[in-house]
Parts: C-alpha cells; structure tokens; sequence
C-alpha cells in the first residue's frame, strides 16, 4: 500500500517545506445548504461523527466536502460521481483531463466554484466514498492552529495526482514505512499529526484492509502538547511519546 504525500511551499505561510497529506480549510461555500444536493448520501450519524457535540449536518458536511475539494485543488484529483450514477469520474482522455485541470487552475484562482464545476459536469461529490480516520487539534504553542480530521479513500480509476505548484510544490506515493524513514533520517520534514498516522497506516496489509478498518473506527480527537528545551521544540503526544526536531510551523525545521 502506497500513500500521497504533497511537499508544501517554503513559502507556506503554516509548516512550510514539510510534507502532508492533501488538505486545507474549510470554505464558506462548503457549507453552505445549496451544496446538499450535490453530495452523496451518508447518514448522518456517520456523516456527524466529524464533529464533537451536538449534530450541525452543515458544520459536518463543510468538513467532508473540503476535504474532496482541497484534494482536487492541490493533488488535481475528483472523488465524484456521474449524478445517479454509481462509479468515479475517469479522466481517461486528453480532453477531459485538459477540462478538469482548467476548472481546477480556475478553481484556485477564484474564477469558479466547486459547484460551478459540479452543476456543469452533472457530478455528485463521493462523500461516501470517505472514511473518517483521525481527529487532530494544534497545541496551543503553535501561532497557527488547525482543529482537522482525517480521511482515507482510494485514488479513483483514471486518475492521476498532480500537485499545483503554487501551495504544493512536490508529491509523490510513497509506501508509510518508507516515509517514516525519510522523517527519521532528516530527508521529510513532518508534523506529530502525519507521523502519527503514518505509524498507524504501517498496520494494514492493503488498502481495502485500511479503508475497512476505518469504517467501523473510534475516533477521539487528539491534542499534543507543546515543551521548550534550549532551542529544541518537544511535542508530547498523549501515549507519552516525545518528537524532537520538529519542523516549525512558521520556517522549516526548528
């Protein structure tokens, strides 16, 4: 099993030159109720489980649809559907390819919008083909905080991931263990978040058994702390673990 990995910009203004999973925050639009319509179905108990207290159906479904949204604008990949259809969109020929990397140029540039794209095409967004994973919260050490989840899917058929340039300079697939190695040996910088879950994804022998297991997961939200020793930054994760030279989140590794 391989994962995607995108390097960010040195020029991020959060963990710049360190490399992440495809993500970004959530949009106004995201949650906005004229979006519902072109969503899969998910149940809302599943479709809930994003957020911590009472259900807010706009609040959780914000969250998944960025999660596809920023997917397709720093990696270049679409998890939809053909609208009453049931498998992915494929960009299986030149034209099409050509189409969707002008809506996603477009799409970063604010000269369009996600449901622009997805009332031209007649596409649904494959909520349902996400599976929640893992609930981070930014120790309060940090100048730019997150509160993100996690999700794990497969590629869809016929497509390829192609980083934008701009927020993303580098991608790559990449097997978790080798990745783990690339932080341990100072080649990858990364944050506690992506380490750890990178550990956790070592555990599944194939793809299907990741996305399986993440169907009937528990997921707890998890917040580090954050200690300074001389000029080193120690995160404390909550099994105890310590990580030392950490990229910074305000310039490259500390």
């Amino acid at each position: 099993m391989e994962v995607l990995m995108v390097l960010r910009s040195s020029r991020s203004s959060f963990v710049p030159g360190s490399y992440v999973f495809p993500g970004g925050r959530v949009d106004d639009e995201d949650r906005e109720d004229h979006m519902t319509r072109l969503v899969s179905a998910v149940d809302r108990e599943e479709l809930n489980r994003v957020i911590e207290g009472p259900k807010d159906d706009a609040r959780a479904r914000g969250i998944w649809i960025a999660a596809l949204r920023e997917t397709f604008e720093e990696a270049g990949l679409m998890l939809a559907s053909p609208r009453g259809g049931t498998g992915l969109v494929a960009f299986d020929t030149p034209e099409i390819r050509e189409r969707f990397r002008v809506y996603r140029d477009d799409l970063r540039h604010d000269r369009t919008t996600l449901r622009e794209i997805l009332d031209k095409e007649d596409l649904t967004l494959a909520l349902d083909r996400l599976c929640f994973f893992s609930h981070w919260i930014t120790p309060e050490f940090y100048p730019i905080r997150y509160d993100t989840r996690f999700f794990v899917t497969v590629l869809p058929p016929g497509q390829e991931a192609r980083h934008d340039g701009d927020e993303v300079t580098h991608h790559l697939w990449i097997r978790p263990r080798s990745a783990l190695e690339g932080y341990l040996s100072g080649r990858m910088h990364m944050v506690v978040p992506t380490i750890v879950m990178l550990e956790e994804l070592c555990g599944f022998e194939s793809v299907d058994h990741a996305v399986a297991s993440a169907r009937n997961k528990t997921v707890s939200p998890m917040l580090t702390r954050v200690v300074l020793e001389g000029d080193e930054i120690q995160e404390h994760a909550p099994d105890g673990r310590v990580f030392r030279n950490l990229a910074n989140p305000r310039g490259g590794a500390s």
